[in-house]
């Protein structure tokens, strides 16, 4: 449901729309505690402002108020799929395992549970599981561009299918083409197939766009591409 112009919260979801969560999060905590305004709902926009600037611990506090609050709503399915995978970020993987078997229980959003279960069994080193998990996503939604990037990259990593898994990639990277994640996939996958220009390419795009990941970083050591 839209808000309206008139709610207190009107002016820090437009920020949040608009991708400025910084200034989005300083307008939702600055509220005085006599606007009016519903706890759940003001726990809910500040966890997931928090989420978006990766602050994971603060963000697990507001959201986990939302969850405790009321049950099956989408909403609280929301936030609990969101809870799963910051646990899964944070290196909590049991937690995470339990929370996406519990929103799978409920019939929330399934390609994106099991996409997420997969990156969770990757984590565990159960890669046979992970790419089982990635298949049961794009059966259900074959166009899922988590799945399609994940599975290729897995395949990659795994040495396992080389053409398979640059269709994959490459299919995830046409719906996505600024993607960070979608480029360093295809770059690992160039790169593994002994193409190390294709390879370059798109490792660079990828730094471009997440000079900061460690992984991107990672993988243009070992592909040995310089950074200019």
């Amino acid at each position: 449901m839209a808000e309206k112009s008139s709610s207190p919260l009107f002016e820090g979801i437009s920020l949040y729309k608009k991708g400025d969560y910084t200034s989005a999060l300083t307008f939702f905590i600055s509220l005085p505690e006599n606007s009016g305004i519903d706890n759940i709902e003001l726990a809910y926009y500040i966890g997931l402002c928090y989420a978006k600037l990766e602050r994971y611990d603060d963000a697990l506090l507001y959201l986990e108020q939302v969850i405790t609050s009321e049950t099956q709503s989408p909403r609280v399915l929301q936030c609990r799929y969101l809870l799963a995978v910051i646990y899964a970020l944070i290196g909590k993987k049991r937690l995470a395992d339990f929370e996406l078997n519990k929103l799978l229980e409920t019939g929330y959003k399934p390609a994106d549970v099991y996409a997420s279960l997969a990156y969770v069994a990757w984590q565990q080193n159960e890669f046979e599981k992970c790419l089982d998990y990635y298949k049961k996503s794009l059966e259900i939604d074959p166009e899922n561009v988590t799945s399609l990037n994940g599975m290729g990259y897995v395949l990659a990593c795994m040495e396992k299918d080389l053409a398979k898994a640059l269709s994959y990639c490459k299919k995830a990277l046409d719906k996505e083409p600024q993607s960070a994640a979608c480029l360093d996939s295809v770059g690992w996958v160039y790169y593994k197939l002994g193409l190390k220009k294709d390879a370059a390419k798109y490792l660079l795009q990828a730094y471009a766009l997440r000079p900061e990941n460690a992984e991107i970083i990672e993988h243009l050591k070992i592909a040995q591409v310089e950074v200019n």
